[in-house]
Parts: C-alpha cells; structure tokens; sequence
C-alpha cells in the first residue's frame, strides 16, 4: 500500500505583518527617537513621572486614557452619517481633542522606556494620532465657521487616522508586549516547596547574585546583617537583567530603565515598572541558602519565620 505524503502550502505572512516586521527593524529613525526620548526624559515632571506611568494602577494608564478620545471622536462619527447633527458631533470632537493631551503625555512617556524596535513603532503610532489631532482640529474650525461638510468629511479622515494609530498601539501591546508585566509567568512556573540555590559564602554581602528555580532566574541579595532576600531577577517592567543592577538602601535599581524595587518584598517603589516583583521566602539549612515562592497570604512568611526560629 502505497502512502502519500501530503503536501502543505506555504503559509505566508500577510502584507500588514510584514509592514510591521520591516518597521521594527527600520534604524533610519532612530535619531529622531534618541532626540525625542532625551526631550521627554528631561520634562520636569517629578512624581508626576510614575503617575503617568500608571504605577499607583498596577499597569500602564495610557491605554485607559485614550477611551475618551476614542469614545467621543467614534461618537461623533456616528452622528455625522445622519445631517443635523454636526453641533452635537462637533462638542464631542471637542471632548476627544482636550482628552487627547494628557493621554498623548502619558504614552510619550511610556514610550521612552522602552526597547528600540518598541520605539519604532511607537513613533508611528504617536504620527498617526498627531495626524488624527490635525484632522479633528481642522475639521472642529470648519464647523464653526458653517463648512459642515467640509468637516464631517475631515472628521472621518481623523476617525481613520486614529484607527491606524489604535492599530498600531495594539502591536505595540499585544505583538511587542509593551506595557505587559514581565514577570506574571512566574507564580505559575516555580513548583512549591523549598529549592536550593547555593552556599551561603556565595553570596557576597550587598552584592546581587544571579540563581535559577525551575529554569527561572532569581536575584539573591545577602545584606551585611546577614539577612538574605531573593526576587525574580527579571524585571517585570521589559525583563531587564535586575543582578546587573544596583543595590542601595535595601533596594534594587534596574539597569535598563531605572525601575526600583524594594527586596523585602518586591514592591516597585519607583517607575516605569507598573507591577511589582515575585519575592521567595528564603532560610539557611545546614549552611545552604533555599528559596521557596511567597504567597500571597502571609503565611508562607509566618511559617518561614517560624522556621528561622526554630533552627536559632
């Protein structure tokens, strides 16, 4: 009996993704991207930094801003297939252009942080919604000045604008993983229980010291007390390499975009990091260090304190 073997078409990527692929990969603009990220580095924003970045959320707050422009310039579409509404549909553009501003601060600031290819896109996705301000701008002066049709024919050319730019800002978050949390994988891949990962002696004190459970990096810092904290070494802003960072004030500096995380607990005490890192409970066993993942309850810290407890 005789077996054929199938034959499989190539799949081939469609035209978009090979647009998008080619513009990850496209350096002709990477000194308008240098330029533009040192001017929004050096915007004198304060704490207003980390609020923009979403920090206090617990993820980026771009995404959450942009629904007001979205919302009402879609809103205003809607009214614009049907005459006799251009008043009302132009009061919404006029919402969507003043929520425009701080939404476009808080990407532009997001967007600075980020990787090089993460950036090319990103420029695109900031030009495409500039263009959309244009248009809704242009077309919210036409009607004022009566030229309704003028501008409800500008206002759906600033409704496509702001399309591709959405589009593009979804590559940006869902292709990219800009603005996702780094280190969500890690409560699911590290089994329970005790894992050891070394002497004590090979853990100089203040000094970040890369290990691995489960195939999954972890920093390990032993402070000059003798206190010892471990963290999941990649940082959960873009997976920055945290045992390459800085140590200081019973914290962690990433090196990458300068996210600092407190290594008690992991909490992220400062931006652009909007999540903050997995924390394993740590104890010495016949001169061995041995990290176990902490819950979220407390009692694994309970328990581990009673167990330091009873071995001093």
């Amino acid at each position: 009996m005789n077996h054929v073997t199938p034959r499989h078409r190539p799949v081939r990527q469609n035209r978009v993704l090979r647009l998008l692929d080619r513009l990850e990969r496209q350096q002709r603009t990477d000194p308008v991207i240098d330029t533009l990220r040192a001017g929004v580095r050096a915007l004198p924003l304060g704490r207003g930094r980390d609020l923009l970045h979403g920090r206090w959320l617990g993820h980026p707050v771009h995404p959450l801003m942009v629904q007001v422009p979205i919302g009402s310039w879609l809103s205003a579409a809607v009214l614009d297939l049907r005459r006799g509404h251009s008043r009302e549909a132009g009061l919404l553009i006029g919402v969507g252009l003043a929520a425009a501003a701080p939404a476009a601060l808080a990407g532009a600031v997001d967007w600075a942080e980020l990787h090089r290819q993460q950036m090319r896109v990103g420029l695109v996705h900031a030009l495409s919604n500039t263009a959309a301000l244009a248009l809704y701008s242009a077309s919210l002066a036409c009607r004022t000045t009566g030229r309704t049709g003028a501008g409800r024919a500008l206002g759906f050319l600033g409704l496509t604008a702001a399309g591709v730019g959405g589009a593009l800002g979804g590559h940006l978050a869902y292709r990219q993983a800009s603005g996702a949390n780094h280190a969500e994988e890690v409560p699911h891949v590290v089994t329970e229980g005790w894992h050891r990962v070394g002497g004590v002696d090979e853990f100089p004190a203040g000094r970040p010291v890369r290990r691995s459970v489960d195939d999954v990096p972890l920093l390990v810092v032993r402070e000059t007390g003798g206190t010892i904290h471990a963290l999941a070494e990649r940082c959960s802003h873009l997976a920055g390499p945290l045992s390459e960072g800085t140590v200081a004030d019973g914290c962690v500096t990433c090196p990458w975009h300068g996210s600092v995380f407190r290594l008690s607990d992991g909490w992220n005490v400062r931006g652009p990091a909007t999540a903050p890192q997995p924390a394993f409970d740590t104890r010495i066993v016949d001169g061995h260090v041995e990290v176990r993942l902490r819950q979220g309850d407390g009692q694994a810290d309970a328990e581990s304190d009673r167990e330091r407890a009873a071995r001093t």
